[in-house]
């Protein structure tokens, strides 16, 4: 076994003496921080208590002593890896007094090459001088396999060569044997999928004939591999940024830059939104001098333990995603952005002690930081809606743009599953051009392509995530369907005027009625109005308005009796009653599991207590149904005039619900006779008709 390995083994055995006898493993061993790369974390409460840093470097060692190689490349190679992580160790008095002595502890290759050489006191050996070179290059081939260094970095490796302290054989066999040991300890997959490509950059560098530094195109094009693997089409992406006005020159300052935590940290966000961060950091590039820019405050910010999983601090990144989208290309350009938002800024952060480096860092105000921890503290119970409702004020955020945000996916999955409710629509579509305003999941453009394949899709969402998520899914599964990102209630401002032969709303007026504010007021029809003459506006003569969306029973007036089969039944509709924000929910409670109250509020609550508590934060901000038939039918003629003709107006019961309260609850009249489900939705279509010869007289 390995001398360093055996000294690990005595150390997690109880023997501390071992730490006298080895300083890299004491540094290691005594770190009071934990400074770790989380892209491959999946439990941060189980990260805490395992030293992580000191695991990593004991697989690192048992894959060294796997390898067969010559005794004097493994000696070598073992006291590279041992020093190699100790930027990330030592206690916090000790981290301190480092700084101030001007080691990078935050660039963890260079600030381990520095306390190497603080141990040894002088570089005094041509052996000391090559494992010092080691320590300090460590890693970077595989970050400039990733984009997050320039190809320059590596020179120090090419003049071992030129210094005859190895010979290029030598070398080679050193290095793969060495990247083998730092790739293959954080996952054996990771080096089956790099292997060939270390290899060769390693024969590159041994030959002597680095090349230039990368475009900083190509280098964003690395770091965005993850995206890019989930569907993300980064040529045409970065063609439509700079097509509006992305000047993707100004990140030609980033070009000498190595960049720390990146993947980590931004690698959830869009490349619009990784461009702007990036114009962002380029302002720090104000001398030669830089040479890092970590992203590490980010990275750290970014993650907490749900469910007992890591993951991604949503709340923070649709704040972010709002910052950001607030920042035009042309601010950006001229160094003239405007912030505004009292409660986060970005900044720039350099410390005394390290001239050659910058940590860009998001920073939320005492009240945000506050608010979004009691968010996460109060997931999964009765206050996480009023503490998510009280986040959206605070930053002023949209409801139906970021209305979702743990289940998101699965919200789009369950959109996905309603393909058999959606067909129906298909027999109604007219023309070629055919809107489908807020996509979801993008079942309905996945029918329109392969059903009617001359028709050409077009899918608009307000929220920037679904379009994401619909890009990467239209570039894995090698769909023709276009998606924007655009505003239901101005359609015009994305399609011309009369080009659109169907506009499809299924199951998006309800939200848009609920979410969005006309005149200062949400639940209001008039945003239902402004949204049907948006799309009356874009449609072309004799094409058709489609509508799937919620309905309410008439009359008004009937009763239903809910008993409850479940213990915690009537809880929940006294819950419901308090925080449903469409209208006011009236019963009067007959008996302990039994309540009266109108047919249309016993509906809207039983369409929450079918989705179950996961989906209650958003149920209760939506109000499915929004008028009778009579009052619809009535409504669209007054909004849209003689030119709209009423060509299908039925409504039904949405099979499921029967099914899905089944054993959970019984509906009676007022008498207390049993009686089914009203009907629940609505299906409308809407042509617009042909141009009288008076109109035509009268436009000419």
């Amino acid at each position: 076994m390995l001398r360093s390995l055996k000294a690990i083994v005595a150390y997690l055995q109880g023997d501390i003496d071992v730490l006298e006898v080895h300083p890299w493993l004491r540094v290691i061993a005594e770190a009071e921080e934990q400074i770790v790369n989380l892209e491959r974390v999946e439990s941060l409460e189980q990260l805490r208590g395992e030293q992580p840093v000191l695991r990593y470097v004991e697989r690192s060692l048992h894959l060294l002593e796997e390898l067969p190689l010559s005794y004097w490349i493994k000696e070598l190679v073992e006291e590279v890896l041992v020093w190699s992580e100790t930027a990330k160790g030592g206690t916090f008095r000790e981290r301190k007094v480092w700084q101030e002595e001007g080691i990078n502890c935050f660039v963890h290759n260079v600030g381990s090459a520095q306390l190497y050489r603080r141990y040894l006191g002088s570089l005094s050996t041509a052996r000391e001088i090559l494992v010092h070179r080691l320590i300090e290059t460590h890693g970077w081939i595989g970050q400039q396999i990733r984009g997050e260094v320039p190809p320059s970095v590596n020179q120090p490796l090419a003049q071992l060569t030129q210094d005859e302290l190895l010979t290029a054989e030598e070398m080679e066999r050193l290095l793969v044997a060495l990247n083998y040991c730092v790739i293959g300890a954080v996952s054996p997959e990771l080096w089956a999928k790099v292997r060939q490509e270390v290899e060769e950059l390693i024969a590159v560098i041994c030959s002597g004939e680095l090349r230039g530094d990368l475009p900083i195109q190509e280098r964003v094009r690395r770091m965005r591999s993850g995206p890019i693997s989930r569907g993300e089409n980064f040529p045409q992406e970065w063609r439509r940024l700079e097509d509006d006005g992305f000047a993707s020159d100004l990140l030609g300052s980033l070009e000498h830059v190595t960049f720390w935590y990146v993947e980590a940290a931004l690698q959830t966000f869009s490349l619009e939104q990784f461009a702007k961060i990036m114009l962002l950091a380029a302002e720090a590039v104000e001398e030669d001098s830089l040479r890092h820019i970590s992203f590490e405050p980010v990275m750290q910010s970014m993650y907490y333990d749900y469910k007992g999983q890591k993951r991604i601090n949503v709340y923070k990144k649709r704040i972010i995603e709002n910052y950001l989208s607030g920042l035009t290309w042309s601010e950006l350009t001229n160094g003239k952005a405007v912030f505004g938002n009292p409660h986060l800024s970005h900044r720039l952060q350099r410390r005394g002690h390290l001239p050659d480096t910058v940590f860009f860092e998001f920073s939320f105000s005492p009240a945000a930081e506050k608010l979004i921890e009691f968010c996460i503290e109060a997931e999964k119970s009765p206050l996480y809606e009023r503490a998510v409702l009280m986040l959206f004020d605070l930053f002023e955020l949209r409801r139906d743009a970021f209305d979702r945000f743990h289940n998101e996916d699965d919200y789009l999955r369950q959109m996905n599953g309603t393909a058999d409710y959606k067909a129906v629509i298909l027999e109604h579509v007219t023309g070629r051009t055919v809107l489908d305003i807020g996509p979801g999941g993008g079942v309905l453009l996945d029918l329109l392509e392969e059903c009617i394949p001359d028709v050409i899709p077009v899918g608009i969402d307000i929220s920037s995530n679904v379009i994401e998520a619909l890009q990467r899914k239209k570039q894995l599964e090698g769909r023709r369907w276009e998606v924007r990102q655009g505003d239901a209630l101005n359609l015009k401002e994305y399609v011309v005027a009369g080009s659109i032969d169907t506009v499809i709303f299924s199951s998006i007026l309800h939200e848009l009625y609920s979410y969005v504010p006309l005149n200062g007021k949400k639940f209001n029809h008039e945003t239902v109005a402004a949204a049907l003459r948006s799309a009356f506006e874009v449609l072309s003569t004799g094409g058709v308005i489609i509508i799937r969306d919620g309905i309410m029973s008439e009359p008004v007036t009937d009763m239903r009796r809910v008993r409850f089969l479940e213990a915690d039944g009537m809880m929940w509709l006294e819950r419901y009653a308090k925080d449903f924000q469409g209208r006011m929910i009236r019963y009067e409670q007959l008996s302990e599991q039994e309540a009266l109250l109108s047919v249309n509020d016993a509906m809207e609550f039983l369409y929450t207590y079918t989705w179950g508590p996961e989906a209650y934060v958003h149920e209760v901000q939506e109000q499915f149904g929004y008028f009778t038939p009579s009052a619809y039918s009535a409504f669209i003629e007054d909004t849209l005039g003689e030119s709209a003709h009423l060509e299908v107006f039925r409504h039904y019961l949405q099979e499921g619900y029967t099914e899905a309260l089944q054993g959970r609850v019984e509906v009676c009249d007022e008498n207390g006779r049993s009686v089914p489900l009203p009907d629940s939705t609505c299906f409308i279509v809407i042509r617009k008709s042909e141009v009288t010869p008076q109109n035509d007289a009268y436009v000419s």
